[in-house]
This record gives structure tokens, C-alpha cells and sequence, in this order.
């Protein structure tokens, strides 16, 4: 029971620590985007809001932030200013940027944002949501370095899958609910059978 009780908590436990991965904005992999070269989905996703206008400002800055302050921390010691978040992530051209650059990589940008609402979600109620934008990021990274496709001949700009992102996959794995209740009834041996009671023996009583 204790080992069941243990396993009920995974999906939860892997969900928060995959919210923790795309909220601090932990380097996953590189990717040429409109706003230069992205590490991360929160930033493949910005970068996509930012010059579609699909969220005010204020909200993708809200995304941004508790990454960008991890990162101020670790590099320089200081809290970085909030007016300051779209230059430091390059999104004051993102606008101005060609749209060709996504199109090209349809794979890692609807990865970016499952994986990004999938964090979210995973908050709330663990599911595939994430399982399946990770999923779809990893495919377009692996054509792009194997297939070649789109071809990129700048070594600097070249597509990288750091050692991180198997551990975002591992926890967007994890993060799956089961139902362990159903399988546990069905692995439960069925009730013996009571054994027939003769006819004769019930004549004689």
C-alpha cells in the first residue's frame, strides 16, 4: 500500500518539477527564433506573442520574469528591471523579424507552446499535455540536426539539444497519471468459487 501511495505521487511531483523547468527558463536546447537564438519553449513561445500581439505585453513580460531573475542572479547578482525584460531578451525586434524562421520549424514552435501550457495545466491536474509538446520540440530538433531540414550552414546558429531536455522529457513522462486503483482491481485474484454440495447429503438432511 505504502509503495502504491508512493507511485500516486509521481505525476505530481514530476509535473511541479517540470513547471519549475520552463517557469525558470532552464536551457533545454538552441534554435534559431525571431528573436535570435531561443534556449527555451517560454521563449520560442514569447517570442511568437511578442510579434503576433496575441497577449498584451504586460502578460508575456509576466512569463518571462521569474526566468529572467534566476538568470540576472546567477550571472550578475542583481535583480533585473521590469521595463528592461523585452531588450534583454532581444523581443523589441521580434516584431520587425522575418515570420519564415518559425514556418520552418512548426514543430518546435507548437511544442513550445503545449509544453508551456502543459506546465501550467500540469499545476492543476497532471496530463499529456506537456508529454506530448516535449515530444513534438525533441522531433523538430532531431530533423533538423539529422534531416537537415531546414538546412542551416552557420555553425553559431546550428540546432543543440543540451543534456536537460532528456530530463524535461523524463518528467513530462512522469507527469502521466494512471489510474493505479484500476489496475490494482484487475491484478486482484477473482473470489474461489464455493464448492457444489451433493444432492445426496442434502436428501439426507
Amino acid at each position: 500500500m505504502a509503495g502504491a501511495g508512493w507511485a500516486a505521487k509521481i505525476p505530481t511531483i514530476a509535473s511541479r518539477v517540470y513547471f519549475l523547468l520552463i517557469i525558470l527558463q532552464i536551457p533545454l536546447f538552441r534554435v534559431p527564433c525571431r528573436s535570435g537564438l531561443c534556449t527555451t519553449p517560454m521563449a520560442v513561445t514569447s517570442s511568437q506573442l511578442i510579434s503576433s500581439d496575441v497577449f498584451p505585453t504586460a502578460a508575456v513580460k509576466a512569463l518571462l520574469y521569474p526566468g529572467a531573475v534566476v538568470d540576472g542572479l546567477i550571472s550578475t547578482m542583481t535583480i533585473p528591471k521590469w521595463n528592461d525584460i523585452l531588450d534583454l531578451y532581444n523581443l523589441t525586434a521580434a516584431k520587425s523579424a522575418s515570420a519564415m524562421v518559425d514556418l520552418q520549424r512548426l514543430e518546435v514552435l507548437a511544442g513550445s507552446y503545449f509544453s508551456v501550457a502543459g506546465a501550467f495545466v500540469g499545476l492543476m491536474k497532471p496530463g499529456r499535455m506537456s508529454m506530448f509538446g516535449t515530444l513534438l520540440v525533441v522531433w523538430g530538433l532531431v530533423k533538423e540536426s539529422f534531416l537537415g531540414k531546414p538546412p542551416n550552414t552557420d555553425p553559431a546558429t546550428a540546432v543543440f539539444i543540451y543534456p536537460t531536455m532528456f530530463f524535461a522529457l523524463f518528467c513530462a513522462f512522469s507527469s502521466v497519471k494512471y489510474d493505479l486503483n484500476r489496475v490494482t482491481r484487475k491484478q486482484q485474484a477473482r473470489p474461489a468459487a464455493k464448492p457444489l454440495q451433493s444432492s445426496a447429503k442434502s436428501k439426507l438432511k
